[in-house]
Order: structure tokens, then C-alpha cells, then sequence
């Protein structure tokens, strides 16, 4: 992975480990696990977003259920298989562990990536702008993450003008999010969404600069 596909998608996340590690996946004879972590808001509530972690990093770490740990990686996309439908998956995957960072906000992320879907924007009952947008962000081996994300207030009205092909970079927070969705006219079932609140957005210059005048903050 070169310089930039790795500086198109940073995470930083301290949080508790609140599940066991489950076997995922191999990779040229790595295997991978999948646990979760427990992220406090300044609100009190927490966020409890998925995380995929070498074998190798484990051992190394003793990572086990329970443990406080200070995760660096990125965000990443991936179709999964439910009930024989295609859903996009989403997890933090991990590429060290490292010491808590004071300085840091426990939840953070930054992204680098295009427009690939129009933008939705709506307003809340107590009118609230919201705007809900699909980011494309490059990885290695021709290979592309789709991550959900939303804007409110001023950034959605910015985001929702924004066209499909545009890149953008931004920073906000990986949040979980409970909802209901409708089976049919009498089974409902609770689901957990996972998406990026915006913090910060702006389009991208041709050299990957900013847009100074078209950052905004939430």
C-alpha cells in the first residue's frame, strides 16, 4: 500500500473490548479475527463499532474481552452474505496497537474519497438538516471501500450540492446507530448501522490541497 491509498483512510479509536475474538478469515496464512470495541461519547452514550484483527497482533498484544486498548487502522467495506442478499459490512481494521493518546479525541477518523452516490438530504421533525452520502475511498490492489457517512446543519447543506465524481476529505467520528427495518406487514427487526458523522468536509484540489473556503464546521 503506498503512501497516499494510506493516508486516504485513518482511524484512531480507544475503547473496551466487549466480545471475544472470532475467527474470521485467512489471509496468506494470517488468520483474522473479529471482536468489538466500546467507545464512550462526551454525551455518556457509547458507540460499539466492529473491528478485525491479525492473529499476529493478538498474540503479540494479548488483546482479550475486557481490555481498555488505543487501535490505529482503517475503516473498511466489505460484502457479506445474509440470507443469500449481498449487505455491505463494515469494520475497523486494525494495524497496531498503541499507546492512549491524551491529545486525541477517542473516536476519529479521516478520509479521502469520491462522491459515488447523490447525496440525500432531509430535515428532522424539529428541522434538522441532515444529508446522508456514500464515499468511494481508494485501497491497494484496485480495490475501493464504500463508507456511509452523514452531515448535518451547515455541512449538509454543503454536501448536498456536492456531484457524484467529486472527491472530498473530511473528518468526523465512526458512530453505531439502532434501527428498525420492516420484514413485512408484521415482523420488524432491529438492526445496527455503522456511518461516519462529518465534522468537517471539504472538496479536494487537483493536488489533493483544500479547499479553505468550503471547510465547515459542525
Amino acid at each position: 500500500m503506498n503512501y497516499e491509498q494510506m493516508n486516504n483512510n485513518k482511524v484512531y479509536v480507544y475503547g473496551e473490548i466487549v466480545s471475544n475474538a472470532e475467527y474470521s478469515h485467512e489471509v496468506y496464512g494470517e488468520g483474522f479475527y473479529n471482536m468489538a470495541i466500546k467507545i464512550e461519547r462526551l454525551s455518556g452514550q457509547s458507540d460499539f463499532i466492529p473491528i478485525t484483527i491479525s492473529e499476529r497482533i493478538l498474540r503479540e498484544e494479548g488483546i482479550k474481552l475486557g481490555d481498555m486498548v488505543a487501535l490505529k487502522g482503517q475503516f473498511r467495506s466489505y460484502n457479506k452474505q445474509v440470507d443469500g442478499k449481498s449487505k455491505l459490512a463494515l469494520t475497523i481494521f486494525v494495524r497496531e496497537v498503541v499507546p492512549k493518546q491524551d491529545n486525541m479525541p477517542t473516536n476519529t477518523i479521516e478520509l479521502s474519497g469520491y462522491i459515488c452516490k447523490e447525496p440525500i438530504y432531509r430535515t428532522t421533525p424539529f428541522n434538522r438538516e441532515i444529508c446522508d452520502v456514500l464515499l468511494a475511498v481508494n485501497r491497494a490492489y484496485n480495490k475501493s471501500d464504500y463508507i456511509p457517512c452523514i452531515a448535518w446543519g451547515r455541512n449538509a447543506r454543503f454536501v448536498k450540492s456536492i456531484e457524484v465524481g467529486e472527491k472530498v476529505v473530511l473528518q468526523g467520528r465512526i458512530q453505531s446507530r439502532e434501527y428498525q427495518k420492516k420484514i413485512d406487514d408484521y415482523n420488524v427487526e432491529n438492526r445496527v448501522a455503522y456511518e461516519i458523522s462529518i465534522s468537517k468536509i471539504a472538496l479536494a484540489t487537483t493536488d489533493d490541497g483544500l479547499r479553505e473556503n468550503n471547510v465547515f464546521v459542525s
